[in-house]
């Protein structure tokens, strides 16, 4: 049960504070001005806790049967089970695996026992698949189902013949988009945020300038930021490479503003300033804000990681060589940065009447 405790700030502003205790999970509390937004908060949180308690008991359930089925009776369903509870756990994206793990448990094929699983299943679930999501997405599946059959036979000792998602043929990935954001696509995005989240114009501004994906921006630390050379140091990222990347003026200014609002924050409600850039987001959370900021905004076919290539892009633009765009973007490989680099075509037309020589 949740305690909603009254206080008083440093000017005598009455405050209820909500604070939920529940066994497995981390003390949560948040302060808000009335009483009835305190119970309302708590009740939606400790709702939300409920629904997680009665996944895990249905993943635990799952998972003693399939630590207990003997050999010949394992279905696919069962590994998918054991490999989420095993290997999962240990990814950076172990949420988004789950999700994509549960869906599949969904299916008929997880059913299907291991020792008669064949090419022939496989090819059938890869067809139905396609009907109803892109080339790209099912091949994500097929990536994590051979990895699953994978772990199982070199791992767990279990009998099969062959993995017959490394067999199958592979659908055509999707054509890399090639989507940009125009200056006034920019301007009426950033005013529809004044009615979204608080957050959500800052996150914007700092996805354009620097290029960092949605979950490196969200779990940004105030240790890891250099002011006066102008540079993050990011240590969790999606390849697990640490990478600095440098801050335009801009970008440098939209973090003086949060840090300016954090500080008033605290100090208002007596509490230390927060060790993360953006405390209590989720890349859930700041995704679906996006999607209704960018409704709100009247523009169509716009995606969050659109940011990113429209930001990679810019560099290009601004001059700054493959080698130093790789640099800040944190690609591997320039093949990748390729993909993620569509130049305005009037830029190129210009460099094209240039006469050699000339800067």
């Amino acid at each position: 049960m949740a305690t909603i405790t009254e206080r008083r700030d440093t000017r005598g502003n009455t405050l209820f504070q909500a604070r939920i205790r529940r066994a497995g999970y981390p003390p949560l509390s948040r302060t808000l001005s009335t009483r009835i937004q305190a119970v309302l908060w708590a009740e939606a949180v400790e709702n939300e806790l409920g629904k997680r308690d009665e996944q895990r008991a249905v993943d635990i359930a799952l998972r003693k049967i399939a630590e207990t089925a003997p050999p010949d009776r394992l279905t696919l369903g069962d590994l998918l089970q054991r490999y989420m509870e095993r290997v999962t756990p240990d990814k950076r994206a172990a949420i988004e695996e789950g999700w994509r793990i549960r869906g599949l448990l969904k299916h008929p094929l997880a059913r299907c026992p291991v020792v008669t699983l064949g090419t022939p299943q496989a090819a059938e679930w890869r067809d139905w698949r396609l009907k109803s999501v892109t080339g790209s997405t099912v091949n994500r599946d097929i990536n994590l189902l051979g990895h699953v059959i994978e772990v199982a036979r070199i791992e767990w000792g279990i009998k099969i013949d062959c993995n017959p998602f490394r067999l199958i043929r592979r659908p055509r990935e999707n054509p890399p988009r090639e989507r940009r954001l125009s200056p006034a696509e920019e301007s009426r995005l950033l005013q529809a945020c004044e009615s979204a989240s608080m957050y959500m114009q800052h996150i914007i501004v700092l996805a354009v300038e620097t290029g960092m994906r949605r979950k490196e921006i969200i779990e940004l630390e105030w240790d890891r930021i250099n002011f006066d050379k102008r540079r993050v140091h990011l240590t969790q990222t999606k390849t697990g490479a640490s990478r600095g990347v440098g801050l335009s003026s801009r970008a440098l200014n939209e973090l003086l503003k949060i840090l300016h609002e954090l500080r008033e924050w605290a100090r208002v409600r007596c509490y230390e300033l927060p060790p993360r850039v953006f405390p209590g987001l989720t890349a859930v959370a700041v995704g679906e804000c996006f999607e209704r900021t960018v409704r709100r905004a009247g523009i169509k076919d716009l995606r969050f990681h659109d940011l990113r290539h429209e930001a990679v892009s810019r560099m290009f633009e601004k001059g700054l060589n493959p080698m130093e765009v790789a640099q800040i973007s944190g690609h591997q490989t320039l093949q990748m940065l390729k993909r993620y680099t569509h130049l305005q075509i009037g830029d190129l037309a210009k460099k094209l009447d240039k006469k050699p020589g000339n800067d």
